[in-house]
């Protein structure tokens, strides 16, 4: 890929916050969808895509919260990779403590290893979820164009949890996606040109040849680049929704960023018809959009919709504000400590949380079907 000075950038402080609301908006705009078919989704939800979690309002699940505890471990860690892993090992122990309303199997074991003692080099289990992808555009985007700390970072926050090959490829894909748009904005992207070059990519920040199923996945993200997000489906196997299989997911995210680099929502109503693991697929996507088109660009009733809380959107413009001065595109930046977030306020929200999920699993027993 060619290297393109970072101070030709847009606004620092608009390029990580579009990368952290983004995801925030996808994820809070698919969480009502997950699990479902594209055919029971657009069924259950029809109409424009909104906020339709609670009243009219979106809430946040685990993928923009792990994207908060990369965010604050950098802030912590000053971006060096072994301090990154301590520091996101101890917020995953914490974050567990909060019981969650959504926690990934494998995350699920990582996390229960790390509270038994095991360290986060040790800590990950065998598993290609797309978890470590969800973390991943908040990297990209404020990595700057250290190729060196790129790989790092992104190893260092998928190892905690995940371990398979397959998954720290396509947490670096999406990774190199968010550094690509934030480099270039929406006008200066190649897709073709992207796409062809990124399994090379892959193999020399890891220092090793990409998979298979990577190279597999990405040809044909290459085949599609002139096709909606469901003929990419079709031909990947997913008509009833995209798994959480990382090379499903990511694919996926990729192509409909590709499709639509500056405009969030054609990406957003593109990738969440698909159905399926559609908060993961929607942060990714909205996180990689975020990344490029910077967070003016995104809806505001979209940003101004989501009513979650201590994580509220004010919070994370905070913490995006705090990133940028930490990870400016030039220079060392300053040194700050991770933002203040009101702990105690977890365990009610996620009570209440957990409560309108099963409000929600309770509506999908009713018709229509």
């Amino acid at each position: 890929m060619e290297t393109i000075r970072l101070d030709a950038m847009r606004d620092r402080e608009d390029v990580i916050a579009g990368a952290l609301l983004g995801t925030a908006v996808g994820d809070a705009l698919g969480l009502p969808l997950e699990g479902l078919s594209p055919r029971r989704a657009a069924r259950l939800f029809p109409g424009p895509v909104r906020h339709r979690f609670v009243a009219g309002r979106g809430l946040l699940s685990d993928d923009t919260e792990h994207a908060c505890l990369v965010g604050q471990a950098l802030l912590a860690s000053g971006g060096d990779p072994p301090r990154l892993a301590r520091s996101l090992g101890w917020r995953l122990r914490g974050w567990l403590l909060g019981l969650p309303g959504g926690v990934g199997w494998a995350t699920l074991r990582a996390c229960l290893k790390l509270w038994l003692g095991f360290g986060p080099t040790r800590s990950g289990v065998r598993s290609a979820g797309n978890g470590p992808a969800m973390r991943a555009p908040l990297l990209g985007a404020c990595a700057g164009d250290d190729d060196a700390r790129l790989a790092a970072w992104v190893a260092a926050a998928t190892r905690v949890t995940h371990t398979d090959p397959r998954a720290e490829e396509g947490a670096l894909a999406v990774a190199l996606a968010a550094r690509e748009g934030a480099r270039l904005g929406p006008a200066g992207l190649a897709p073709a040109a992207f796409v062809a070059a990124l399994p090379e990519e892959i193999a020399r920040l890891r220092g090793e040849a990409a998979t298979p199923d990577l190279r597999r996945a990405l040809e044909q993200v290459a085949a599609h680049l002139d096709r909606p997000g469901a003929d990419l489906a079709r031909a990947m196997g997913l008509e009833r929704g995209v798994t959480g299989y990382v090379l499903h997911t990511v694919p996926v995210a990729l192509h409909v960023w590709l499709r639509h680099p500056g405009d969030p929502r054609a990406a957003l109503t593109e990738v969440l018809a698909l159905g399926g693991d559609a908060d993961t697929v929607g942060a990714i996507a909205g996180g990689l959009v975020g990344a490029t088109a910077g967070a003016a660009a995104l809806p505001p009733e979209w940003v101004d919709g989501i009513a979650d809380w201590p994580r509220s959107v004010t919070w994370l413009r905070r913490l995006a504000a705090r990133l940028a001065r930490r990870f400016p595109a030039r220079g060392q930046g300053e040194a700050l400590a991770p933002l203040p977030l009101a702990w105690p306020a977890l365990l009610p929200r996620n009570a209440l949380f957990m409560l309108l999920v099963l409000a929600h699993g309770l509506r999908r027993l009713l018709p229509p079907y």
